[in-house]
């Protein structure tokens, strides 16, 4: 389904939003300020997880209601389902599964082989780097600009490409939005010293993807297939729900910030 002016619908109007809010808390901050909202358990991490963590669950609920529509075995109930386990994977990856909440130890394993001597995969070294800066990184570079980019140009003027993603249990984000994330990214980099600065960039996807995927299983925007939300009315009145959740989710992030940040009582 295209949809005009995505850009002013409330739930990409409110991830750009967001993302332009935090690269401006980012360009305006600097010392400490500036580690505070990029270091590990800040704002900008808590609102990868949480992004994440809500992305998964829209995902694996479209996954179920298309399992009990028809085959748990279709490619792309399976494809829902695989992908719904991915970004549970990332949102736990990112906070080390809790491990600098509940103030568990590292096992010897990832004491040794973890650049950060955390419990997580992604920065398990190889050689002088970590599995993340080596592989995970050029990885998501390809997959981001394939995604958001390279296919949906293509599917302009070749439908045949869309109808064959949708298959899959996949979307194509809208144009517009894409390019408005691609950009914030580059001004992240560009704007931005700092040595997790890449963070920004991460959370920005996060926030994306967020909306996007939301857009299009439940609202239908820029897809083809059967939306989650039928009815223009009942879209729009969940539609602003959903924004004002996503505002929601940015102040938790900065309270979790603000706790991790916050001395012990004795």
């Amino acid at each position: 389904m295209a949809t005009k002016n995505v850009l002013s619908h409330p739930v990409f109007a409110t991830a750009i939003v967001i993302n332009t809010l935090v690269l401006a808390l980012a360009m305006g901050a600097s010392g400490a300020a500036l580690s505070n909202l990029l270091e590990e358990d800040r704002l900008v991490e808590w609102m990868q997880f949480l992004s994440f963590a809500v992305i998964s669950v829209l995902i694996g609920f479209v996954a179920v209601d298309r399992a009990k529509k028809g085959s748990w075995l279709r490619l792309e109930v399976i494809a829902l389902f695989g992908l719904t386990a991915l970004v549970a994977l990332a949102a736990l990856e990112e906070i080390s599964w809790f491990q600098r909440v509940l103030a568990v130890e590292s096992p010897d394993f990832f004491r040794q082989h973890n650049k950060q001597a955390e419990t997580n995969l992604h920065n398990l070294a190889m050689g002088g780097a970590s599995l993340h800066k080596v592989v995970l990184l050029k990885l998501i570079f390809i997959v981001g600009i394939t995604h958001n980019l390279i296919l949906p140009l293509l599917a302009r003027s070749r439908p045949g490409i869309r109808r064959f993603v949708e298959s899959l249990g996949l979307y194509l984000p809208p144009i517009s939005a894409s390019l408005v994330y691609l950009l914030l990214v580059i001004l992240s980099h560009t704007l931005v010293q700092h040595p997790r600065q890449g963070e920004l960039g991460e959370m920005f996807g996060a926030v994306h993807y967020l909306a996007t995927a939301f857009g299009a299983y439940y609202l239908g925007i820029g897809y083809d297939k059967a939306k989650m939300i039928e009815g223009m009315a009942d879209g729009k009145r969940i539609a602003r729900l959903f924004a004002a959740c996503m505002i929601f989710l940015l102040f938790v992030s900065w309270l979790l910030s603000a706790m991790s940040r916050a001395p012990a009582i004795s």
